[in-house]
């Protein structure tokens, strides 16, 4: 089921586009972020996020879900590509004894991920979860697959679909016209799956996923 958390949070972002590749060297961008160090999370801001901190922007996402899927104290979560885990720092604030686990390919992130949760924060690579099955009562994975070239993103989610029980959530970028293609090739430094709408529910059906999913655009 397309269920959308994350559309108001992405429109936040205002972006220049033509200036994203008219002022900036695209391909070395693209090559130092594509590191996922202190490039990506805290170096310029023409590289990726320009200073990755807390700000609390991802309590009230925290809160939606935790509405919608029933979570409670007694629930297992798990962020694939967590980053610095700042969404999971607000399921723990709002569910002080809820189970939270992390993992993000970034050992920068968890290295400096917050300090509330670090230690529930694993470095390690979404086609290999290392969770048992059936395990956790609510998987999602923001912002992550779509840096996966095919071969990965096939095992990551059958991995997803395994270590989850019913409640499974996905969000990834995504086109549907050619203006929005061509912005999310402008702007995006790490991204290896373009994918239209149709071609993502493919995948999912391909793969057994049978998860919820949401899709952001670059408008």
């Amino acid at each position: 089921m397309e269920i959308d958390f994350i559309t108001n949070h992405h429109k936040k972002t205002k972006r220049n586009y033509l200036e994203r590749v008219n002022k900036i060297n695209k391909a070395e961008a693209a090559i130092k972020a594509k590191k996922w160090g202190f490039d990506y999370w805290d170096g310029s801001r023409d590289i990726n996020y320009g200073g990755y901190h807390y700000d609390g922007r991802w309590e009230p996402i925290a809160k939606k879900m935790i509405d919608h899927y029933n979570l409670n104290n007694h629930s297992k979560i798990l962020d694939v590509g967590c980053g610095k885990g700042f969404l999971l720092y607000e399921f723990k604030k709002l569910l002080p004894d809820c189970e939270i686990k992390g993992l993000d390919i970034s050992s920068y992130a968890i290295e400096n991920g917050k300090p509330e949760i670090k230690n529930s924060l694993t470095e390690g690579n979404a086609n290999n979860l290392p969770f048992k099955d059936n395990y956790f009562d609510f998987v999602f994975s923001l912002n992550t697959l779509h840096n996966l070239y095919c071969f990965d993103l096939e095992k990551s989610l059958k991995e997803i679909e395994r270590v989850g029980k019913k409640n499974k959530y996905i969000c990834v970028e995504s086109y549907r016209n050619e203006h929005e293609r061509v912005n999310l090739l402008y702007w995006q430094v790490t991204c290896e799956c373009f994918y239209t709408p149709e071609e993502w529910m493919w995948w999912f059906k391909h793969c057994n996923y049978t998860g919820d999913h949401s899709f952001i655009y670059f408008e």
